[in-house]
């Protein structure tokens, strides 16, 4: 029974499914979007929405907080001066999932994550 089980297994031990997380947060942020598995998105969406949420107040507390999901602090940095910025007056939904068709190889479906233009 999957009772009180947040999230998707990624078919990976947790240590690596946490690794995979992380690292795709971290291209995320630097590049801006990322392709991927559909699963793979929909799970980082969930982590990124509430780092960004997070990291808007832009206090020290803020950067603490990214720096455990995100322990780097050149991307720390990218989030909290660059893109936590944009997002101010927004309440949510700052990333966009879009399907972008199926991979040769195995037929699985990817996905292209990135962040929404604001309108200022």
């Amino acid at each position: 029974m999957k009772h009180q089980k947040k999230g998707r297994g990624l078919s990976l031990p947790a240590d690596r499914r946490l690794a995979v997380i992380r690292n795709l947060m971290r291209s995320l942020v630097i590049h801006q979007a990322i392709t991927t598995t559909e699963a793979k998105a929909k799970e980082v969406q969930r982590h990124v929405e509430s780092l960004v949420t997070v990291a808007r107040p832009g206090t020290v507390h803020a950067r603490r907080v990214a720096m455990s999901a995100l322990p780097d602090a050149s991307v720390v940095n990218i989030l909290v001066h660059e893109i936590a910025p944009k997002f101010s007056n927004r309440p949510g939904g700052y990333t966009r999932l879009t399907r972008v068709g199926l991979r040769q190889g195995d037929g699985a479906q990817l996905a292209r994550l990135e962040f929404v233009t604001v309108e200022s």
